[in-house]
């Protein structure tokens, strides 16, 4: 008997469409466990999809969305009237006033905006009138574009309207609170505050402020809790000054004032710094002496970060570290008078240090790295700018179980250095060699030779003059699954380290599958050619990337109107936020498909052939 004809089979039937195929409420149930991107990505796949995805952001508890930014258009559609919200998570850089009432929002717990300076002040009024029931607010940049109104009167509405909060970060120039009640205006806020962090203060502000804190525990029968509230667990006070502060003791922080900082011996979290931004200065007036006094308060520091002590010798550092026994997090910045003596005992203590950041202590040597390592416990290491550091510092190192992140930043390694990280047992997940001039294109074969290459997704090559083309290839062809890579600065890369990158393939994909960072500005060898690469579908996953601004501008803009959710910098403006690790879960998605937001976000939603039949 002959076979049929396959001219006369009948078409295969087209799959059953989403909402045939399962009931509504399981699929709502379904895309309810997703975070807010998965369900955006999910948004795309079909109507069905749309739909419910569009009826679960009704009820969200939790809208976290900081990896992509949006415009209030975009953003808007997203957050429709949703009762259950509590907490807020966003990239703001695309946001103005207009987002004002899309962001203030009855029943919030939480809200985090990174990158709001294009919102005014008018955002801490409609907080306090809003949101009552805040706990958490962190701002970063807001209203730092010039023009846009900020005053004391919008942080003293937040403190009275806002009275349930418990971490506050202030992450910008509270210069435009400067009012002489600035002081007065915290006794009004949160009893129940335990965190607290400013950007940048200035230097009469917290000295009335510590004077503020001094009157209120010295005034009898006052029934206000003081200034420096009973809950504070966390503060954190950066200044920045334009001119060096007059040598008399009232204008700057003394000894005793270092005391009234944490007078109850409560705080688990102390950062002060005097950023060193316009001018060269210090904290003059505060010694050993004052390190020390504070040091009996400091039994129950978890971590704490010094910046600008100029005069504090090994001594004072020496009483920070055998006074805390908790201390797990040490950063010191600008210890000119830091040495290897503040560990050279720290193995005869029960210190157990995981983050250790060390930039600019010039004084500071391999012997003194070699004690540091006795903590085998250490996660993060920072030195950027110990000009004395070498070598032998980073073979202690390399026998670290635990160290996910390092940074070499203008030390004198060489290498040498790479080949002991190669043939070490650090699990490298973040490497920052920036400035390191000794290093050629022979320490990039040695550093990737061992296990590095499978961890490693953060890199900083920037400012090595000898790196050519040549050192891109070797990470194209050992695969590293790089994140981040920076390069900026560097003469010799060109044109060909774009194309390879565009090309290099991770676990069978192509096009440069793996990178969300790439830093190529002023590169001496990228012309107009390198434009192409970046064109979809290559580099799928790029979010940031930097270029120099001689470039063609007609062809950047091209770019950016192809790629929205692209951010190019041509300024030399360093790119994105530190890389974090966290602990060996990278990216929560395995299939990284960001670019496919775009067609639900800017045409709509895409829709399967076989489901259009199906529906018709």
């Amino acid at each position: 008997m002959s076979a049929p004809d396959p001219i006369d089979d009948p078409a295969p039937a087209p799959p059953p469409a989403m909402d045939a195929a399962l009931p509504a409420a399981v699929v709502a149930t379904i895309l309810s466990r997703l975070d807010v991107r998965s369900l955006l990505l999910a948004s795309a796949v079909c109507r069905c999809l749309r739909s419910c995805a569009s009826h679960a952001l009704s009820f969200l508890p939790a809208f976290h969305l900081d990896e992509v930014v949006l415009t209030h258009d975009l953003l808007r559609p997203l957050l429709p009237r949703n009762p259950a919200l509590r907490s807020l998570r966003l990239d703001a850089a695309r946001l103005d006033d207009a987002a004002v009432d899309c962001l203030a929002r009855p029943g919030l717990h939480e809200l985090t905006l990174r990158n709001c300076n294009g919102i005014s002040g008018r955002l801490l009024r409609e907080l306090s009138a809003t949101c009552p029931d805040l706990r958490v607010l962190s701002l970063n940049s807001l209203a730092d574009r010039r023009g846009l109104a900020m005053t004391f009167s919008d942080l003293k509405a937040l403190l009275d309207g806002c009275s349930s909060l418990e971490t506050l970060r202030l992450a910008f120039d509270l210069s435009k609170f400067d009012n002489p009640s600035f002081s007065h205006v915290w006794s009004s806020a949160s009893e129940g505050l335990s965190s607290l962090e400013m950007g940048f203060i200035p230097l009469q502000m917290l000295l009335a402020l510590l004077a503020m804190a001094i009157e209120s525990r010295q005034r009898i029968g006052y029934v206000k809790a003081p200034v420096f509230f009973p809950s504070l667990q966390k503060l954190r006070l950066t200044d920045s000054p334009i001119m060096e502060p007059e040598s008399a003791t009232a204008t700057d922080l003394t000894d005793a004032g270092l005391q009234q900082i944490n007078p109850k011996g409560k705080l688990k979290h102390l950062s002060l710094i005097r950023s060193q931004e316009f001018i060269y200065t210090s904290f003059r007036h505060v010694n050993d002496l004052g390190i020390l006094l504070m040091s009996e308060k400091c039994s129950n520091l978890e971590s704490i970060c010094l910046g600008g002590f100029s005069r504090v010798t090994d001594t004072g550092f020496r009483a920070i570290i055998h006074s805390c026994p908790g201390l797990h997090k040490l950063k010191v910045t600008n210890g000119s008078h830091l040495t290897d003596l503040v560990f050279h005992d720290i193995v005869a203590t029960s210190l157990c240090l995981t983050h250790v950041s060390l930039r600019w202590c010039t004084l500071l040597t391999d012997v003194g790295i070699e004690r540091l390592s006795f903590n085998k416990g250490l996660n993060v290491l920072d030195l950027k700018d110990c000009k004395s550091v070498g070598d032998e510092a980073v073979r202690a190192l390399s026998c670290l179980p635990s160290l996910r992140k390092l940074v070499l930043d203008g030390t004198v390694i060489t290498n040498q250095a790479m080949e002991y990280l190669g043939a070490g047992v650090c699990p490298l997940a973040s490497l920052s060699l920036r400035g390191c001039y000794k290093l050629t294109n022979d320490c990039i074969p040695l550093l990737l030779a061992g296990s590095v290459k499978e961890s490693l997704h953060a890199l900083d090559l920037s400012r090595i003059p000898s790196l050519t083309d040549d050192t891109i290839m070797v990470i194209v062809r050992t695969r590293t699954p790089l994140i981040e890579l920076r390069l900026r600065e560097n003469p010799e890369i060109g044109d060909a380290s774009v194309k390879a990158l565009a090309s290099m393939q991770f676990e069978g994909v192509t096009c440069g599958s793996t990178l969300q960072l790439l830093d190529l500005y002023d590169c001496g060898g990228i012309t107009l050619l390198a434009m192409k690469w970046f064109k979809k579908p290559l580099f799928p996953r790029l979010r940031w990337l930097g270029l120099k601004g001689s470039l063609n501008r007609i062809m950047v803009d091209a770019l950016v109107l192809t790629r929205p959710f692209l951010r190019l910098a041509c300024g030399g403006e360093e790119l994105g936020t530190p890389y974090r690790d966290t602990s060996g879960e990278w990216c929560r998605h395995e299939d990284d498909d960001s670019e496919d937001l775009e067609p639900w976000h800017l045409d709509g939603e895409p829709v399967s052939d076989a489901e259009t039949v199906n529906e018709e």
